[in-house]
């Protein structure tokens, strides 16, 4: 049995995460934004270790879920599930005046890393979508370029793949894989989407979990338990060592080594 930390699990592929750990006998941990979903999640899965609480759009919350973390673990592995979508038409920033999807999708699984002990495995979730990412270094926030929702959400999640080699190579005693869940029919996936919430779920149920050699892998992109590759940017030590460098510095918490 492995003690789980997974964050962004109140609904979508979050919750079906915690749904199939749960179902494998682990002793899992929930993350929600608020009380009101916290009590929703544990309504649903009663079964849950515990709920934790905190919005990844405020700095100052996040840290306190890390904290609350802390106190809850040590965990054997965390789950980055959380994320938003880029459907926004207009710009937005948290009270940290850090435009919102960078701030939820990157900044925060940054700042719980580096705050966090380190477990033995980390998963961050990333999608398809990070093939056509970039990651501008001047420009992470789009301030300079001309808003596109979907463009900032595909570079968000290319800093995820980013973020997840670059500890797995700082971090060699931690397994660090990114997750490509597919396109699921979630309220982020939209009607359109194709692939079920269960499949969404499955790869890193698995990567967190099992004692396969496949499984037991780093600093690599997985999708539906295989290995694939990722936009080059992500295997760029400058790019890597660049993203790292600017969130310490908007953070104010740097990456232990």
């Amino acid at each position: 049995m492995s003690h789980i930390f997974v964050t962004g699990s109140s609904d979508g592929i979050g919750l079906e995460t915690l749904r199939q750990l749960l179902a494998a006998g682990h002793d899992v941990v929930g993350h929600a934004r608020s009380t009101a979903r916290a009590a929703e999640l544990r309504a649903i899965l009663p079964g849950v270790h515990d709920v934790l609480v905190g919005d990844l759009a405020s700095l100052t919350q996040t840290r306190k879920l890390a904290a609350s973390a802390a106190a809850t673990g040590p965990f054997d592995a965390v789950i980055h599930n959380a994320g938003i979508g880029g459907g926004s038409d207009e710009r937005t920033v948290t009270e940290d005046g850090i435009e919102r999807i960078f701030g939820v999708n990157v900044v925060a699984p940054y700042l719980l890393t580096a705050l966090m002990p380190r477990p033995s495995r980390l998963v961050y979730l990333t999608s398809g979508l990070e093939s056509q990412g970039h990651v501008a270094l001047d420009d992470l926030q789009r301030t300079a370029r001309a808003w596109d929702g979907m463009a900032a959400y595909s570079d968000s999640k290319l800093c995820d793949v980013v973020l997840a080699f670059a500890v797995a190579r700082r971090w060699p005693e931690t397994l660090a894989t990114t997750v490509d869940p597919g396109w699921i029919k979630t309220k982020l996936g939209g009607p359109d989407a194709w692939d079920d919430v269960e499949d969404g779920a499955a790869t890193q149920v698995w990567l967190a979990t099992s004692d396969s050699a496949r499984a037991r892998v780093t600093g690599h992109y997985v999708k539906r338990f295989e290995i694939q590759v990722a936009n080059l940017e992500a295997s760029d030590l400058a790019v890597q060592d660049g993203l790292l460098a600017r969130l310490a510095e908007m953070t104010g918490v740097e990456l232990p080594r």
